[in-house]
């Protein structure tokens, strides 16, 4: 699963993108998407580690790309940028709110409403050609009357985008689903919006237009996250004992970089089940409503093909009663067939026979 980060000139991207993912492009060419492995932090792996004392921890990861930043008009720009996008399964746009005299703002202004507009005309113009050169060819095909379903669905998507309002925002039944499951609509990907703000307003989130900005997430059903991108340097360049020390000064409880990788892996519908022991804890990425056979095979497809049972113990159970013994007396250990809906938070282990 892949994460896109998208925004215009200075807003941010880069650096949102270098912290998610410690990752540093040398080159200083932003012409280019670059993609790095981002780890999702997870205090329940924390908590198995320090219990299990593995010689090995691995957390949770999904690919991030940094988009090209998109230049409004300029067609190589928008080309780049659109290439980009259509390879992601959701988007992170960076807004910028933060006002510095030593980084002028790419339009020569602050207004976060129109940077986030701009974006989205862009997305939902590339939408409205796609479906309406698709229109097109169904009603120029001879065998137009087999098409009847997909044509009214286009047209009911067309008058939606037509409306300015983007796709993810349009209730479809099951099989309207599955019927544009093949046509990488722009405006149906999950996105959030996230504002970077100037350090000395993050703590008390104060920025120019910030009632407009939540009232357009609002109508637009788009959720919102803020962070200073500048802080999040500095709390990255510290340990652990300082990094506590100086979030608790500025009155922040929460990296605002560990917020979007929690929050961007939830929009992709991803979930965490662990396996637990002396060589490794691990999390283990499925989608939601993913069965324990399917999810065995993330680990090996021996697993998958050979699968008797999964043995399973809830999160909360083993953090209340830490010790996987005292789980099992008080009767909250489980066995599990392979039609099992692994849920988020499983510690699980596969019991197989090939």
């Amino acid at each position: 699963m892949q994460l896109g980060i998208i925004g215009l000139p200075t807003a941010g991207k880069t650096s949102i993108f270098e912290l998610l993912t410690n990752h540093v492009d040398g080159d200083g060419n932003i012409a280019r998407a670059n993609l790095a492995i981002a780890k999702i932090p997870d205090q329940r792996i924390d908590f198995l580690s320090n219990l299990y004392k593995p010689k090995k921890t691995t957390y949770a990861q999904i690919e991030v790309i940094d988009v090209p930043s998109l230049i409004p008009g300029t067609a190589k720009s928008t080309a780049q940028f659109l290439d980009s996008v259509r390879k992601a399964d959701a988007l992170l746009m960076m807004v910028r709110v933060f006002e510095n005299e030593n980084v002028p703002s790419y339009s020569g202004e602050i207004n976060p409403i129109k940077d986030i507009e701009d974006i989205n005309y862009e997305l939902l113009l590339a939408d409205l050609d796609l479906i309406e050169k698709r229109i097109q060819r169904i009603n120029e095909n001879k065998k137009k009357n087999t098409m009847l379903k997909e044509l009214e669905l286009l047209e009911k998507i067309q008058a939606h985008l037509e409306e300015g309002l983007r796709l993810s925002s349009l209730e479809l039944s099951d099989e309207e689903t599955e019927l544009l499951s093949n046509y990488q609509l722009l405006t149906s990907k999950q996105m959030l919006i996230c504002l970077n703000i100037c350090e000395d307003d993050i703590v008390e989130s104060r920025f120019i237009g910030k009632e407009a900005v939540y009232e357009y997430g609002r109508s637009h059903n788009l959720n919102i996250i803020e962070v200073s991108a500048s802080i999040e340097k500095e709390i990255a360049q510290l340990d652990e004992v300082d990094r506590k020390i100086y979030m608790q000064e500025i009155g922040i409880e929460e990296s605002g970089v560990v917020k979007i990788a929690r929050m961007m892996y939830s929009s992709l519908g991803l979930i965490s089940f662990f396996t637990v022991g002396e060589d490794e804890v691990k999390a283990w990425t499925i989608k939601e409503d993913t069965m324990a056979r399917k999810a065995a095979g993330k680990i090996h497809s021996d697993i998958e093909r050979g699968f008797i049972r999964a043995e399973v113990i809830k999160y909360e159970d083993l953090y209340e009663w830490k010790n996987p013994v005292q789980v099992k007396e008080k009767g909250l250990f489980r066995l599990e067939g392979k039609e099992y809906i692994v849920k988020d938070g499983d510690i699980i282990n596969f019991r197989f026979n090939v």
